[in-house]
């Protein structure tokens, strides 16, 4: 059995269609195992026997639609993967917080990064610091006073097939599967 998170891009913890519960009974509908959720914010983690993960994401994006009405870009990481990501420690000693805000972007497809890192685009208050085949961790000054576009620009930079996570979410994550 692996261990996966499904990160679901649009969740809306206020539409009631969106909640842990369905999405949860929806995971288990499809026949996926110890399935929890990690916050209310589209995070799914479940265990499976399948191995085939672009099969199992098609799944899960048809079954939103089917089963309560809504379309979610679904993205799929291992243990294993997100644990790596830790072990990499695209932050170095960063700490996220009320100063700096530290995200993490998943793709569902491998990236096509255009610039080095670290990377700081012009009249921005954030900046990448690390990419890999596919995420791509931001940092965010939050002591500017301005409201960030970061999420804004790393889809404008890279398209719709991505969700974002900030750090801290990505350790809630790893504490529930254990």
């Amino acid at each position: 059995m692996t261990k996966y998170v499904a990160l679901l891009r649009g969740i809306a913890p206020m539409n009631p269609a969106m909640s842990n519960a369905n999405l949860r009974s929806v995971c288990e509908e499809v026949g996926l195992e110890n399935v929890s959720t990690v916050i209310s914010s589209g995070n799914v983690v479940f265990e499976t026997e399948v191995t085939d993960r672009a099969g199992l994401e098609a799944t899960l994006e048809a079954a939103w639609p089917e089963k309560l009405g809504f379309e979610s870009t679904t993205i799929l990481r291992t243990q294993a993967e997100l644990e790596a990501l830790v072990e990499m420690a695209p932050f170095g000693d960063l700490v996220h917080g009320p100063g700096s805000y530290l995200l993490v972007t998943f793709s569902k497809h491998p990236l096509q990064v255009g610039f080095e890192t670290p990377h700081h685009p012009a009249d921005r208050d954030y900046q990448v610091v690390a990419t890999t085949t596919r995420e791509i961790f931001t940092v965010t000054d939050m002591t500017s006073g301005g409201t960030p576009d970061v999420m804004v620009w790393v889809e404008t930079q890279f398209g719709k097939q991505i969700s974002s996570r900030t750090w801290l979410t990505v350790a809630r994550i790893l504490k529930k599967m254990g």
